[in-house]
């Protein structure tokens, strides 16, 4: 958490040479069927764990967007445009894509 400055390790994601994230998304799948030892869930909570990626994931790009739309006047985000290195355009995209199915 220190170095990136959160706990979402990408699943492929190596650290010493362990796979730190294979490990994590196993937590993630325990905690979900209720087989994670409730103080581990605790411990990892305190450290920063995020529980729902997507969730999480998807507030982080809503504030992106309420941040260009207080600067821009408006949410008309073109497709390639890049927020804080992230693809609001793209994300804003699937939005729409999801709102119309």
């Amino acid at each position: 958490q220190e170095r990136v400055g959160n706990c979402n390790v990408p699943r492929e994601h190596e650290e010493d040479g362990k796979r730190l994230g294979i490990w994590l998304s196993t937590q993630r799948s325990a905690r979900k069927y209720g087989s994670l030892d409730p103080q581990r869930q605790e411990r990892l909570e305190k450290v920063g764990v995020v529980w729902d990626v997507a969730a999480n994931r998807w507030e982080e790009m809503f504030e992106l967007l309420f941040q260009y739309k207080e600067r821009e006047g408006g949410c008309n985000v073109p497709l390639q445009h890049k927020e804080n290195e992230k693809n609001l355009g793209a994300w804003l995209s699937t939005q729409r894509q999801a709102y119309k199915a």
